[in-house]
This record gives structure tokens, C-alpha cells and sequence, in this order.
């Protein structure tokens, strides 16, 4: 059985781009290679911290919702706490009205994504 999950992570603001990229990268390829199914991913970018973590004050925030099986979960968490790049995680099983909701979010975000579209052209 499936479940449907959410991890949140923050990368260290020490990283390039690149460098972000495949710590990021890193995750889902663990994922998809354990048989999850990656679902959506939001690249939250650098934010501050609400206190300090490892004296630094801003990070590097990213979420993934994927389905697995729950076994993968802890193979995942050992994941974060291996690589270095990783300050914090979160990860938790949605239940269906969690499930509803970030649907809906994502639902959302594809239709802002579609009405800031380039402006139509008007004819003369």
C-alpha cells in the first residue's frame, strides 16, 4: 500500500545554483529509484530562518509531494541526516483532506502560471 507524502527541506546558503540543483537532484533520484512517484515539486528559494541553524540565518527551502511505500521514508530521512548540505527536514504523511488541499494549491498555481502568460498581441 501507498501512502502520499510531503517532505520539506532546507539546504545550507553556502551552495551555487549548481550546487543546490543536485542536492536536490540527489533527493529525487533516491526517490524515484526506491519506486516513488514524484507528484510536485516547489523550488521555495532562499528564505530567513525564524532563528539561527549552524549560525547561519537563510537557506535554501525545497518541497516534493511523492507517493511511496512507507518503508522508503526512513531510508529517506537517513538520506538527510548523511548529506551535509542539509540543515533541516520534515517529512509527513498526508492524510485525504491534506491530499485535497495541496491538489488544490497545486491546481492553483498552474492557473496563476497560465494567466501571467505573455500578453496577446492586439491587431490595428
Amino acid at each position: 500500500m501507498t501512502n502520499h507524502y510531503e517532505t520539506a527541506f532546507i539546504l545550507t546558503p553556502v551552495l551555487s545554483d549548481d550546487q543546490m540543483k543536485e542536492a536536490v537532484e540527489k533527493i529525487k533520484s533516491f526517490l524515484t529509484s526506491n519506486g516513488a512517484t514524484i507528484e510536485n515539486e516547489e523550488n521555495w528559494g532562499m528564505k530567513t530562518l525564524a532563528y539561527p541553524i549552524q549560525k547561519k540565518t537563510s537557506g535554501f527551502y525545497e518541497l516534493i509531494q511523492f507517493e511511496a511505500e512507507p518503508a522508503l521514508i526512513k531510508g529517506l530521512e537517513t538520506q538527510f541526516r548523511r548529506d551535509e548540505r542539509v540543515m533541516r527536514f520534515l517529512t509527513f504523511r498526508l492524510d485525504k483532506y491534506a491530499l485535497e488541499y495541496a491538489n488544490k494549491r497545486i491546481a492553483n498555481k498552474g492557473a496563476k502560471a497560465e494567466k501571467v502568460e505573455e500578453p496577446k498581441q492586439v491587431e490595428e
